[in-house]
């Protein structure tokens, strides 16, 4: 089998397929009133099934770590509407493993403008708490988190997986979460706010999914 066949089958998995299935429906029935049970297994399945496709496809450390951030995804998925604080957790750990193996994989030669990038982004996202929310409690932990979370994506955007899917995933899960900050403050009304969370967030992880897992396929 070619490197190219390779990864169009790899792209066209079933459990690829029903995560996407999955993860557009959870919008279509998050408000429709079913049992809490049912929401929460409905919200982690997407993120889930992405990381039973991770672990199909996983061959060496690095599909495993790959495996293991989006599993930390589904636990954060669901942890988030049990108990906040532990959902966080579950994502930080993620990220924490996603920069791992980004950093594994870095791009060689790293440009001038991703090594500012590195370190600049980071400090702009400690302080984008404050400036959404100004000071209060937990704004200290949610400022770590967010410094976690550009680290996170600015190692996708200078690893060696295509930027086109990883580093817009990676971009588009900032995205989302600066949504939820800001979901907590200026933007608490607006409406379509939470499909917009949701969608930027999936659309991030499956990026990241499909990016990583197809480079890793034709290695």
């Amino acid at each position: 089998m070619t490197h190219q066949s390779a990864s169009r089958n790899s792209t066209a998995h079933p459990l690829l397929l029903l995560s996407v299935v999955a993860g557009l429906a959870y919008p279509l029935v998050s408000d429709s009133g079913l049992p809490d049970s049912i929401l929460l297994a409905a919200k982690g399945s997407g993120v889930a099934l992405l990381a039973l496709y991770a672990a199909k496809q996983a061959r060496s450390r690095d599909g495993w770590l790959l495996t293991a951030t989006m599993a930390f995804g589904a636990i954060g998925d669901i942890l988030l509407n049990i108990r906040f604080d532990a959902g966080v957790l579950a994502f930080a750990i993620g990220h924490v493993i996603a920069i791992c193996l980004y950093l594994r994989n870095r791009a060689q030669p790293v440009s001038l403008l991703h090594k500012c990038q590195l370190g600049l982004l980071p400090m702009a996202a400690f302080g984008m708490p404050w400036l959404i929310l100004g000071a209060g409690d937990g704004l200290i932990g949610l400022a770590v988190y967010a410094a976690l979370l550009t680290l996170m994506a600015v190692s996708a955007l200078i690893s060696r997986f295509p930027n086109h899917l990883v580093g817009i995933g990676a971009v588009l899960f900032l995205i989302s979460d600066a949504l939820i900050v800001a979901r907590m403050g200026p933007l608490a009304d607006v409406i379509g706010i939470n499909l917009a969370v949701w969608l930027l967030y999936y659309l991030g992880q499956l990026l990241i999914c499909v990016g990583v897992s197809r480079t890793l396929a034709r290695q």
